[in-house]
């Protein structure tokens, strides 16, 4: 592993520790955010009847994910901390996947869209190309 990847990943993991000491005071401090415009905005190109295969990536608590599955959509969350990888599956019975943004391991053509509200500027910007593609694969 190089100096690079080593730098990276130790910014990744005291960013992830941070939110797993911090996992209650964060989804206190977000559940009750209006994102109903983003919502709006990721759903809009699809068919209205259309039952979606939906990522959440960087799913936190899992309050996007519930959102997704009470419009009867199949949502699968996503987040490297392990605490909130457990709030999430409880508060939504919803399948959850605690993996790093730098190293995804996802199913080919899995999802019909990726959410990713406000996450995304975890992915260090010399990586986010093949983050992205990593994403659009799936």
């Amino acid at each position: 592993m190089g100096q690079k990847s080593e730098k990276l990943n130790e910014i990744q993991s005291i960013t992830l520790e941070y939110y797993n000491q911090h996992a209650d005071a964060y989804r206190s401090a977000t559940q009750d955010h209006d994102v109903a415009q983003n919502y709006a905005a990721f759903l809009s190109p699809f068919p209205q009847q259309k039952i979606l295969d939906i990522l959440d990536l960087g799913c936190g608590p899992g309050r996007d994910v519930k959102y997704f599955r009470s419009l009867g959509h199949k949502p699968v969350g996503l987040d490297g901390s392990a605490v909130f990888c457990s709030m999430a599956r409880e508060f939504t019975g919803c399948e959850i996947l605690n993996q790093k943004f730098l190293n995804l391991e996802l199913p080919a053509g899995a999802f019909d869209g990726i959410f990713a509200n406000a996450s995304l500027f975890h992915v260090p910007s010399q990586e986010l190309p093949r983050v992205l593609f990593d994403l659009y694969t799936a």
